[in-house]
């Protein structure tokens, strides 16, 4: 598959790698400067939609940038173009709603590390698509690096391929905690009222049950939600059977709100997940926002997280089916 496209120019970015022979982010520019507004671009997707969308698939991530993005409408208007259907966020993170298909990336402290995880990982139903649009980079730090999930796979076979297989065999178990209202003081401080968009329990209850969780009610009004079983690797049609670490076992495990082990209840044991910690920083991909990128990540194949920044940063998202 060719990346030249008569509308788009390949550029590059500080802190691309080239992954088995694919190049993460693929960076495209405006063919021409006069041709960086947003009208252009609307047109050069619209005209490259199928193109696109294989590049994204191809290399895992593609990173619009040098084009006049003005705003969440002139966001919205790009996502919108390739006719994706829209699939509501469940999880943890406190967001707030700003157009149409738009909403602000995680709002928790910008001190506290995000971290790498495949988007909705947990739930039935999750994004194919990722996309994420800068209107305020950050001063300093702040990026949203990204991990070809595959690699992790392949990694922790070589070191561990006994213990993989276990896990793989018996699934994993995830338990989470979450208050009745959102607390913003918390990367993971979403309420559960507001994740399951009711203030009766029951009808919580129900559609936690839909989306593959139990509850459990706490004294304080809060929620622990119990997860499993789910799946240490997943193999997605179009990825060259790449088995994709399919699962946030590093970013649950051992914490003050959630827990992660083997659907029997077996303990994972440490050194395993610190050596798997230790795997994705080493196999992630950084880059620097700049304003008005608009990055697409292929959330079935590509970890993805949050340094700490200084303020301000302004970071919009949506998610596509």
């Amino acid at each position: 598959m060719e990346y030249n496209c008569k509308d788009f120019k390949v550029g590059k970015c500080e802190g691309e790698k080239i992954v088995d022979g694919e190049t993460m982010p693929l960076v495209l520019n405006p063919i021409e400067p006069n041709k960086n507004d947003i009208k252009s671009l609307l047109e050069a997707l619209d005209n490259n939609k199928e193109w696109f969308d294989n590049m994204i698939t191809k290399n895992s991530a593609v990173l619009l940038r040098g084009f006049d993005v003005q705003n969440a409408q002139n966001f919205n208007d790009i996502v919108e173009t390739f006719g994706w259907e829209d699939i509501r966020y469940v999880g943890p993170a406190p967001r707030t709603h700003i157009y149409k298909r738009v909403w602000t990336a995680n709002e928790g402290p910008l001190s506290e590390f995000i971290y790498y995880h495949h988007e909705m990982v947990l739930i039935k139903e999750f994004p194919k698509k990722v996309i994420l649009y800068c209107e305020i980079p950050p001063p300093e730090g702040g990026e949203t690096p990204f991990v070809p999930s595959f690699r992790v796979t392949e990694r922790m076979i070589e070191e561990f391929p006994e213990a993989v297989e276990e896990i793989e065999k018996k699934g994993l178990k995830y338990t989470f905690s979450a208050p009745s209202k959102n607390d913003k003081g918390s990367m993971r401080g979403r309420g559960w009222e507001d994740a399951f968009g009711t203030s009766d329990p029951v009808e919580a209850e129900r559609r936690a049950k839909a989306l593959g969780m139990e509850m459990e009610w706490l004294p304080n009004g809060g929620v622990k939600t119990i997860l499993g079983p789910r799946c240490l690797t997943t193999v997605f049609d179009g990825r060259k059977g790449r088995r994709m670490w399919f699962n946030t076992l590093v970013g649950m495990y051992g914490k003050d709100i959630s827990s992660a082990m083997m659907f029997d209840g077996t303990e994972i044991p440490k050194n395993i997940v610190k050596r798997c910690e230790e795997i994705i920083e080493e196999e992630s991909i950084q880059f620097k926002w700049q304003k008005n990128d608009v990055l697409f990540l292929d959330n079935f194949a590509t970890l993805h997280g949050r340094r700490p920044s200084l303020p301000p940063r302004k970071v919009l998202v949506a998610t596509c089916k």
